[in-house]
């Protein structure tokens, strides 16, 4: 009975690894996204569709639900990451992605794009997707900057259009920092957060 059990916890390890190896190829990577997009698809439903809270919720969590925020506000606040305080660095990471969780609720016709992927390069842990939405004829080159964690991709930075979303925030949190200092943007960000 033992050498059974033995056996049997053997095998549920290497069908393990045989799936944590097969996501982390180019294909596995592909068809994860694939199928998250068709998710997103059919909770987005057609053009003209209304929304309850819960389905908004249920939104968010599907559109973010891979985005590493902790590294995109980590690069975003730059140097001034490491100088401030653990219980600083936590409200931060939380105000940044109640925004980006908000924001990404602003246009939801974009979720119906068609998506078509151009290339997908993995390079150990990392990966690049190089993606095109196509919307109402209007084509947008849309990629990600990619990370292998705890066993699942996770989107570290989004570029649409050439432009970085990390790099955007970075920028725009320098500004304010070298004006009035980390406090200054910790309230601005729990004003957004909140509504204001």
């Amino acid at each position: 009975m033992k050498r059974i059990r033995l056996l049997f916890a053997i095998l549920l390890m290497l069908v393990s690894n045989v799936s944590l190896l097969a996501q982390n190829t180019e294909s596995g990577l592909r068809g994860m996204l694939e199928s998250r997009d068709q998710e997103i698809k059919e909770l987005v439903g057609p053009e003209g569709t209304t929304y309850t809270q819960e389905q908004r919720d249920n939104l968010k969590d599907m559109i973010n639900g891979i985005v590493d925020f902790h590294a995109m506000a980590a690069f975003a606040l730059g140097d001034t990451y490491e100088s401030i305080t653990d219980e600083q660095r936590t409200e931060f990471v939380d105000l940044f992605s109640t925004i980006i969780r908000d924001g990404s609720l602003n246009n939801l016709d974009i979720y119906r794009a068609n998506i078509s992927y151009d290339s997908i390069t993995i390079e150990e842990n990392k990966a690049k997707v190089e993606t095109t939405a196509e919307l109402k004829n209007v084509k947008t080159p849309v990629h990600y900057d990619m990370e292998y964690k705890n066993d699942e991709w996770v989107i570290t930075d989004l570029i649409i259009d050439d432009v970085s979303t990390s790099k955007s925030y970075q920028r725009s949190f320098r500004r304010t920092l070298r004006r009035n200092g980390f406090e200054a943007l910790l309230n601005n960000l729990r004003k957004r957060a909140s509504g204001e």
